[in-house]
């Protein structure tokens, strides 16, 4: 069975659906909005529900149902070259499985502990208005879900947004370095128009990883600890891959900070629009090159592909370019336009890399609805 198929029962859930009116949005006039609610809309769709029998309560949407299973593996994952850890992976890959469903979306997460320690996940940024034991966190809403064991959380989808899912026991190991999390995206029921012009959208996870505790799984995640390898999905450069985008295209880049430190990305050659603050659109969204973000944060930017080039994207935290000793590494990666021949570029280090594709989810998320494993982050089983 297709476990991305919805079931067939239907709910009905509130909706509070924000609405911004991005006007003229090229280069320096994002800048003009407005705020509205959409009331015509919900009272529309709440008078062609009540003519259609449906019991009401408040203006909503239909509803889907899903249930998706998940297990956690002892994981040898690579981070760059031969620098491996040991992860405790969901699905056996970091960042884990994609799950994209739509905002008011009923989902069941069967979770199998595969390992020899205790795990549970946190769903990060979800309202859980009534189901506060699926929060997912060990002694406070649930107990720990002991090696062998299984847990099925229940949950509304709801608010909108990029959000995120990561263990919570632990959380200074697990979450830190033994790449416990992956991300959710949650589609609104009402989305804005500048939204509905995105012509390619990537996920961004952003993590460190001390290395002499790659092997030992159980320890560090300690104060005193250095980290000194720095990944985005999982890699270090030049083991990431490239953007791959066009003139013209307008692109959505989801950026989550998965790990224990701040980051400070910066892109060359363009600015961008600082567009959602943790899954919220923000009443004045503002332009950029460089944007600021810490553990747990989510910030949404939206690029107009205007600039034909090969530029670079990385951490301006200098020191989260390195892999261990050696510079150039670490957070970085590149925006390739199709524009541009890349394999005449004689100087261009990526010139003849092999391009593997849904590294940053970006097929992924154009499938339906559902939950979607991702060779492009797969690691193989710990010995």
């Amino acid at each position: 069975m297709d476990q991305n198929a919805p079931k067939e029962s239907i709910s009905f859930g509130e909706s509070d659906a924000r609405r911004i009116n991005f006007l003229d949005f090229k280069h320096s006039n994002y800048m003009n909005v407005k705020t509205r609610r959409g009331r015509l809309g919900a009272l529309l769709t709440a008078v062609l529900a009540l003519s259609a029998g449906v019991s009401w309560s408040t203006p909503s949407a239909m509803a889907a149902s899903y249930h998706f299973k998940m297990s956690i593996e002892d994981t040898t994952l690579t981070l760059v070259g031969k620098q491996t850890f040991h992860t405790f992976s969901f699905n056996s890959q970091t960042p884990g499985p994609l799950i994209h469903v739509a905002e008011g979306d009923d989902v069941d997460v069967e979770v199998e502990n595969n390992t020899t320690l205790p795990h549970t996940i946190h769903w990060h940024g979800l309202f859980q208005r009534g189901t506060w034991k699926n929060d997912g966190v060990p002694d406070i809403t649930q107990k720990a879900i002991a090696p062998g064991e299984s847990f099925t959380y229940h949950f509304k989808a709801e608010p909108s947004g990029t959000m995120w899912y990561h263990c919570h026991v632990n959380v200074n190991e697990h979450v830190s370095m033994r790449g416990m999390w992956g991300p959710i995206v949650i589609d609104p029921k009402d989305p804005l128009p500048i939204e509905k012009e995105v012509t390619k959208d990537y996920i961004m996870m952003f993590s460190s990883w001390v290395s002499k505790w790659g092997d030992k799984p159980g320890q560090g995640g300690i104060p005193g600890d250095v980290p000194d390898f720095f990944t985005i999905n999982g890699k270090a450069f030049p083991d990431t891959q490239p953007l791959r985008i066009k003139k013209g295209d307008v692109i959505r880049i989801r950026l989550i900070g998965a790990g224990d430190h701040l980051h400070s990305v910066h892109i060359h050659g363009h600015d961008f629009l600082v567009f959602a603050k943790d899954g919220r659109p923000l009443a004045n969204p503002y332009l950029a090159d460089t944007i600021l973000f810490g553990p747990g944060e989510r910030y949404d930017l939206i690029l107009r592909a205007d600039n034909p080039g090969i530029w670079m994207v990385h951490d301006h935290i200098d020191s989260h370019t390195v892999n261990g000793k050696n510079p150039m590494g670490g957070m970085m990666t590149t925006i390739e336009y199709a524009e541009i021949p890349v394999k005449e570029q004689s100087f261009y280090t990526w010139k003849d890399k092999k391009f593997v594709p849904n590294f940053f989810y970006e097929e992924s998320l154009k499938k339906p609805y559902g939950m979607y494993d991702n060779d492009a982050l797969k690691g193989v089983p710990a010995p």
